[in-house]
């Protein structure tokens, strides 16, 4: 009755942690932004006069868990390139490129679009938004876009690597 099987993974605990922080940091990433922050702007979150202060609050603690989670996937691949004594550069492009991206978001796009977000006349109409804000929109989501496609692809190599 007490058998012993040998079926299973033989990932390395490295891999393990680069799984599953990028399957978190992704998963939260499309929470925050397809799920709340679209929340918050159908229930009126635009027409509050603090709502550029609560973005900021929002995004400032992602951002954070963003450079946490962007850390432990930089550090897991270093440690993968690592135990295979020969190091891989195309490899460590991805999760370098990754903690760019956080990187531009936390120290670049947040407080900018916060501070233009301040400046915003209240009773302006939201059409109305400044170029500059809708530039740095874009910019934002072109990061996003980055960060969904390296990280996924980073995450499907991690995935199919010793599986």
């Amino acid at each position: 009755m007490n058998t012993i099987s040998n079926f299973g993974y033989k990932r390395h605990l490295w891999q393990n942690i680069v799984i599953l922080a990028l399957g978190f940091w992704l998963s939260a990433s499309l929470v925050i932004d397809w799920v709340v922050m679209p929340s918050l702007y159908v229930s009126g979150m635009m027409s509050q006069s603090s709502f550029a202060q609560a973005g900021y609050t929002i995004f400032w603690n992602f951002n954070r868990i963003e450079l946490l989670s962007a850390s432990l996937v930089l550090t897991g691949i270093l440690a993968l390139n690592q135990k295979e004594a020969k190091l891989h550069w195309t490899r460590l492009f991805l999760p370098v490129l990754l903690l760019a991206v956080c990187l531009a978001d936390t120290y670049v796009f947040t407080p900018q679009i916060s501070a233009m977000g301040l400046q915003m006349n209240l009773l302006q109409s939201t059409a109305e938004f400044p170029r500059t804000m809708n530039m740095l929109h874009g910019g934002y989501w072109l990061l996003e876009a980055i960060k969904f496609i390296a990280g996924c692809t980073l995450f499907s190599w991690c995935w199919r690597q010793y599986k």
